[in-house]
């Protein structure tokens, strides 16, 4: 599937909001916002990568020990430390490299390098897609997304040393199933995952905009790490509190859609931004007849307390998504590209949602909804075509059940406008309550058994000693860069 990378969010020179009637939108200036979001990024590649030395979700692997250990011995981590085995792939920005660390006692520890040549990047008027995706790896710690260990630089080549993923990719997985797809077990598995990484990347001010199977890889223990962030779109986001009232755990997957008495209320954002996350969530959830707390004009505070201090509303929701980001940008995989993006009229989060429907339908029937002919024939499709399901058969009466619950989720993910999309407004929580999703503890994921297992890599053993690195010459250098994949050939990092 071809990648669409038409505009570009970012520029080098300005930040400011998008202006009414252009191709192309910027990002708003972070540092002065009070937006609950992670620092700016326009700082360029020298910048040390002091986020990435605290990373909890890895404090006890041994991958992580060695690289804090080379680096309390050297000082820094560079490229003299690892010992390239092998190429794993190629991508728009550059090459994926499984490496090791060149100390004996890291033996077993295996890293995956993405390289970019800055210069070759500079002349295409990309480097800033490559310096928003360190930014944003910088900023992750979840256990679905990757860990960037350490970044540096040697010579006009940029590193990003991340996590080895020895299962591949789920589209190279969905190939190797009966009939070239998932189960609905194994389906469920692997999209519930996806929620929850996309759900961490919402809050952290990302959206994604590049979810397909080929970009979900498979980690050493079976569960899933998205990849590629040189698409994703930084951007504010501003936590809300939702009422429940009359609101249901799941929506019936019989019902077809979401009645308007079951959709949750918005309260409206909370000033100071971040006093509910950092002063308890207990202040916001006071039980009803709590005395009202008067203001500085000595009448009673328009507090969160009491807007959220309704009869059946006992646990307000905190839902933190960047449902008003909005981008111009034509950019991501045809047969994925939501119909906002196709139309140029601005998409926020709610593009992600549209993606993970059409994931979630490939993974189920080994084709995407909306394929035609050719690339204009399938954005033809997207806008106008209604979404159809090909015939199953179920084994029993519960199987048809699932396929039913299944279809209803997609049915909702795929809504064409974006303001009706399941998670178009209030994003994972919404998507986690479908029914479909019924019997999952969202809290113990990490604790499944994943459906597959990949077998441990066989590495080969090092080389004599060779510590010269091999660089481009000059005349390479300056040759443009040009970048032809065929048509059968796979990226597992890219």
């Amino acid at each position: 599937m071809a990648t669409i990378r038409e505009e570009s969010d970012y520029d080098s020179s300005r930040s400011s909001l998008t202006a009414p009637g252009s191709r192309r939108s910027w990002i708003s200036d972070i540092g002065s916002s009070s937006s609950a979001s992670v620092r700016s990024f326009g700082r360029g590649w020298d910048t040390p990568a002091a986020s990435c030395r605290h990373k909890p979700h890895k404090a006890n692997q041994a991958e992580w020990e060695a690289i804090r250990r080379v680096r309390a011995t050297a000082g820094r981590v560079g490229l003299e430390h690892f010992r390239l085995v092998r190429r794993l792939g190629s991508g728009d920005l550059g090459n994926v490299y499984l490496c090791q660390l060149r100390e004996p006692w890291s033996t077993g520890c295996l890293y995956a390098m993405k390289v970019v040549d800055k210069d070759a990047l500079a002349f295409r008027k990309k480097l800033r897609r490559a310096e928003v995706e360190r930014e944003i790896l910088r900023t992750l710690d979840h256990p679905f997304l990757p860990t960037l260990y350490a970044d540096f630089e040697a010579s006009h080549y940029a590193c990003l040393v991340m996590e080895f993923c020895p299962g591949g990719d789920l589209h190279v997985a969905r190939q190797r199933q009966p009939g070239r797809r998932f189960s609905i077990s194994s389906a469920r598995f692997y999209v519930a995952e996806t929620v929850l990484a996309l759900e961490y990347l919402h809050m952290m001010g990302v959206v994604y905009r590049d979810l397909k199977p080929e970009n979900v890889l498979v980690r050493g223990d079976g569960h899933i790490m998205l990849s590629d962030f040189d698409l994703s779109l930084k951007c504010d986001v501003v936590p809300r509190l939702l009422r429940h009232n009359s609101l249901p755990h799941n929506v019936s997957a019989a019902g077809g859609g979401r009645a308007d008495a079951g959709k949750p209320s918005c309260v409206p954002p909370i000033q100071p931004v971040l006093s509910c996350l950092f002063n308890g969530v207990h202040k916001c959830q006071a039980k009803e007849g709590a005395p009202a707390k008067p203001g500085h004009d000595g009448r009673e505070a328009d507090s969160a307390d009491d807007r959220t201090s309704e009869p059946g509303d006992s646990n307000p929701e905190l839902v933190v998504e960047p449902v008003s980001a909005r981008s111009k940008s034509f950019v991501g995989t045809h047969e994925y590209l939501a119909p906002e993006v196709i139309s140029g009229q601005g998409h926020g989060s709610a593009v992600d949602w549209w993606t993970l429907g059409v994931f979630m339908y490939e993974m189920m029937y080994g084709r995407t909804p909306f394929k035609g002919e050719n690339n204009e024939k399938t954005l033809v499709n997207i806008i106008k075509q209604p979404l159809a399901f090909p015939r199953v058969a179920a084994a029993s009466g519960r199987e048809w059940d699932e396929h039913l619950r299944a279809q209803d989720l997609m049915t909702q993910l795929l809504a064409k406008n974006p303001k009706k999309r399941l998670g178009g407004c209030t994003g994972s929580a919404e998507v986690k309550r479908h029914d479909f999703f019924k019997g999952v503890n969202w809290a113990l994921v990490r604790s499944v058994r994943p459906p597959e297992v990949p077998k441990p890599p066989v590495v080969p053993a090092p080389a004599p000693a060779q510590k010269k690195v091999l660089m481009m010459s000059r005349k390479e250098r300056q040759e443009p860069y040009n970048y032809n994949p065929r048509s059968d050939e796979r990226f597992e990092y890219f």
